[in-house]
């Protein structure tokens, strides 16, 4: 198992590095720094712009190939992945951002396979029961609300719950609220501020689950191995919950594997609306502000989390399939 995980590893960390050499390359020839500079007062000459993003190795006037092997030996040697155009240090923005990001995603998504797979689980046993119905009916009218209409939906019920209940008590916006001291205090005011856009992360992503989890549980739940395990004498809820959950839930644990990558770079509207500074909101800003260090860094993070998720999935697929383990 150890082997074939740092083969996997090996093989992984191959395409990040070539992935992001290539982003950095992209990135060079498609996003212009010297445009940040251009509607300030008073206005700069070109020579000017040069000179200021020099100290930052994004002088157009020196070759690509220089800038890249200066760049590519700093992140080598030192793990220094540059500044931006005004600069600021990526290191910095990206492992800030990436600890917000990860308050969110992490339990967000914990929340949404949990009760995806439990709902799933639930109403594919009483197929086409009241319950069963009842909760397809409201997945698929989620699934089809987009996530900026929910996140409002979100805030505008927590606010009218914060009027009519005199307190405030559930926050709308912003990662934390000033003035907060002390470990405790900061962190139940952590935790306060989470709860909106978790709730809206968590309605938006348990309904993949919960629909996709009932249709590989109605594949496998009258299967003959289930069938067979009835017979040796386990219950129904026995052979499902021991065999038949067993197997459907490989391709759930891939997909959830491989969305993580997705939920960190891609919950721009949720950290929008609710006003957190995450990798989402990043990436949008390094494209629109031209950084190039920026972009090329959360193109590897985003990169470095995928391959982390194809490896768990791996994992994943060899504790619940004894076949893949046997081979």
């Amino acid at each position: 198992m150890v082997r074939y995980v740092m083969r996997k590893s090996a093989g992984w960390l191959l395409m990040i590095v070539v992935a992001t050499n290539a982003t950095y390359f992209l990135a060079s020839w498609f996003l212009d720094p010297r445009s940040n500079f251009k509607e300030l007062r008073p206005v700069r000459t070109e020579v000017q712009i040069d000179r200021a993003l020099a100290p930052y190795n994004l002088d157009p006037r020196v070759p690509l190939a220089h800038r890249w092997w200066e760049w590519f030996t700093s992140v080598t040697l030192h793990f220094d992945w540059g500044r931006s155009p005004t600069g600021v240090s990526v290191n910095g923005e990206v492992g800030y951002r990436s600890l917000v990001s990860a308050e969110l995603v992490v339990i967000a998504t914990v929340l949404s396979v949990v009760i995806g797979v439990m709902v799933g689980v639930y109403t594919a046993s009483r197929q086409y029961g009241w319950a069963d119905r009842i909760s397809q009916a409201v997945s698929v009218a989620l699934f089809n609300i987009p996530t900026s209409v929910a996140a409002l939906a979100v805030v505008f019920v927590a606010v009218w719950l914060n009027q009519h209940a005199g307190l405030h008590f559930l926050y709308v916006a912003g990662e934390n609220a000033p003035n907060v001291e002390g470990l405790l205090p900061t962190i139940g005011d952590r935790l306060l501020h989470l709860i909106l856009p978790t709730l809206t992360l968590t309605l938006m992503g348990y309904v993949g689950y919960h629909l996709t989890q009932r249709s590989l549980l109605l594949d496998t739940i009258n299967a003959d191995f289930v069938r067979t395990a009835q017979a040796t004498g386990l219950t129904r809820t026995q052979a499902v919950r021991r065999h038949a959950l067993r197997a459907a839930l490989i391709p759930t644990a891939t997909s959830v594997a491989f969305s993580v990558p997705a939920l960190f770079t891609g919950a721009v509207i949720t950290e929008s609306i609710f006003g957190w500074n995450g990798m989402g909101r990043y990436f949008v800003q390094t494209i629109s502000k031209n950084d190039v260090h920026g972009t090329v860094a959360t193109a590897a993070f985003a990169a470095a989390l995928t391959a982390v998720g194809a490896i768990l999935a791996d994992i994943a697929t060899v504790f619940l399939d004894p076949r893949v383990r046997v081979s």
